[in-house]
């Protein structure tokens, strides 16, 4: 593995502060998975089992509502998804879906145990990436619901001061 190839890695939120020695054992133990255009990585429901990290391409979070789907979110090179279901252990609560040919390095519970049981401090700084990226997305996803409920609010009054 080259060495421009792990400061790549090491730029990726996930990897940020992950030495060499490890990122070569997650990338020399974990699969590279391709999907081709509207193919999806994984579905809404489905049980999780290990998190991606998008090398190449562009990903759609989607969610279904009432048989239609909904993007909640589009995710490119270095981004993060699947982690979720790791933490929580709950099932994929929303699928990913590749809008363009999309490459993504897997990451297994088991890979991720094994890291454990090698190095516990990059373990830690591993589940902490992941824990931030996920408060991230939370606090940007707060900050959506909030401005969603002042505009229903607004449009709200508006329609009350209309039929008065």
């Amino acid at each position: 593995m080259t060495k421009s190839y792990i400061e790549l890695l090491q730029a990726m939120p996930v990897f940020g502060g992950i030495n060499e020695e490890i990122l070569s054992f997650l990338v020399s133990r974990s699969k590279p998975v391709t999907r081709p255009r509207d193919q999806y990585f994984f579905r809404e429901g489905e049980a999780g089992e290990s998190m991606y990290v998008l090398q190449e391409g562009k990903v759609a979070v989607v969610k279904s509502w009432q048989g239609h789907e909904y993007v909640l979110r589009h995710l490119g090179y270095g981004d993060s998804f699947g982690e979720m279901a790791l933490i929580d252990l709950f099932p994929r609560s929303a699928s990913v879906r590749a809008v363009k040919d999309s490459k993504a390095l897997e990451l297994s519970n088991a890979l991720l145990f094994d890291v454990y049981e090698k190095n516990l401090e990059q373990f830690t700084m591993i589940q902490m990436n992941m824990g931030r990226e996920i408060s991230r997305r939370l606090r940007n996803a707060d900050e959506l619901l909030f401005k969603a409920k002042v505009e229903h609010q607004i449009l709200k009054e508006e329609h009350s001061h209309h039929t008065l």
